[in-house]
């Protein structure tokens, strides 16, 4: 078979409680804010076990935070669900971190949440009955509008999305965030590929599978600020491009249409003068000028072929993701099963 088959880890209202939930949090210095983001985290596992009977787990996936992030996280208690800390090697990015944390999840379902608290965990209840109740298989989370940001931003952001989506059979939702949970099968197939270079937004959308989205807004932030500037967010932008979509080399092929398309038209229109007037056209001013287009757009061309081909090296190359410097885990105090032991290993 080429395909996957993961039809057997269907879930219903009956049985998708007894999968269990891990929510995944990649955290890069962010200590200030993680014992009160735990603390409601606990408080949040304690309702989802009362309303859905769901056991919970927590991944702490530390991306080499420079601060007291990883003590930190070693010293959060496993209360109403069990916890893991995942430290990296060094910051090899959250899309990395992401990966770190879905592989080491081992409940069903998974949910992904970003560890600076502006992802509100009261929402999470929301997610999971959709899950469970409604029978999606991915429920995710988009902001509800974008008015408190720049113009320009805004655009920027919906000419990003336009460019992806542009000839995709599967579309990624505009506005789209990290923020999502996914049923046991949609984990499967999420796990299912290959590659290294990944964009957690769009192949959480190309699984396909039954998505639902639900419109929030975002908190601010209560400590610190965030490490995504207009560099790394212009960064991530073309990660993203590069890494999940054509729309790039389509761009760059009809830019050389047009341009080939406008030089024939010109040397048409000069051999129309010349026949008919008799006269030449100065050629220096023209011939200079496009000249120094059509450089400029060779150049343009040959640094997108280069983003493609770096993914192809980087791909042929298979080196792993990341690496895992040290990996602890706690088992709830509520958890039956468990007598609160802690089991370290060095990865």
């Amino acid at each position: 078979m080429l395909g996957t088959d993961v039809s057997d880890l269907t879930t219903t209202a009956a049985d998708a409680a007894s999968q269990g939930l891990s929510i995944v949090i990649p955290v890069y210095n962010e200590g200030a804010g993680l014992t009160s983001l735990h603390e409601r985290l606990n408080n949040l596992a304690r309702t989802l076990r009362q309303r859905f009977g769901l056991a919970c787990e927590l991944v702490y996936v530390d991306d080499g935070s420079r601060d007291n992030t990883l003590a930190i996280a070693r010293t959060l208690q496993a209360d109403a669900l069990d916890v893991q800390v995942v430290s990296l090697s060094r910051n090899f990015g959250k899309e990395a971190a992401l990966m770190a944390g879905l592989d080491h999840a081992r409940r069903g379902a998974v949910l992904f949440m970003d560890g600076d608290g502006q992802h509100p965990p009261a929402l999470v209840e929301q997610l999971v009955s959709h899950w469970i109740k409604d029978g999606y298989d991915v429920v995710y989370t988009a902001k509800a509008h974008r008015d408190n940001e720049p113009f320009l931003r805004r655009v920027a952001v919906h000419g990003f999305y336009s460019l992806i989506n542009w000839g995709a059979r599967q579309k990624i939702p505009e506005d789209a965030g990290d923020f999502r949970l996914l049923s046991p099968r949609a984990v499967a197939a999420l796990r299912q590929l290959p590659e290294r270079n990944r964009f957690f937004k769009g192949l959480a959308s190309w699984i396909g599978f039954r998505q639902i989205r639900v419109d929030y807004e975002p908190a601010a932030r209560a400590h610190g600020v965030t490490t995504f500037n207009l560099t790394s967010l212009l960064g991530l932008s073309i990660e993203g491009l590069t890494s999940f979509s054509v729309a790039p080399l389509r761009v760059a092929s009809l830019l050389g249409i047009l341009l080939a398309s406008a030089a024939f038209l010109f040397g048409l229109s000069i051999l129309w003068e010349t026949f008919t007037t008799g006269k030449s056209v100065p050629g220096y001013p023209s011939l200079m000028v496009g000249l120094m287009t059509i450089g400029g757009v060779q150049l343009i061309m040959i640094g997108i072929m280069g983003e493609y081909i770096g993914k192809i090296l980087s791909e042929l190359k298979a080196r792993p993701i990341y690496f895992v410097a040290e990996h602890s885990e706690k088992r709830a105090t509520l958890d039956a099963r468990s007598d609160g032991s802690e089991r370290n290993a060095a990865e």
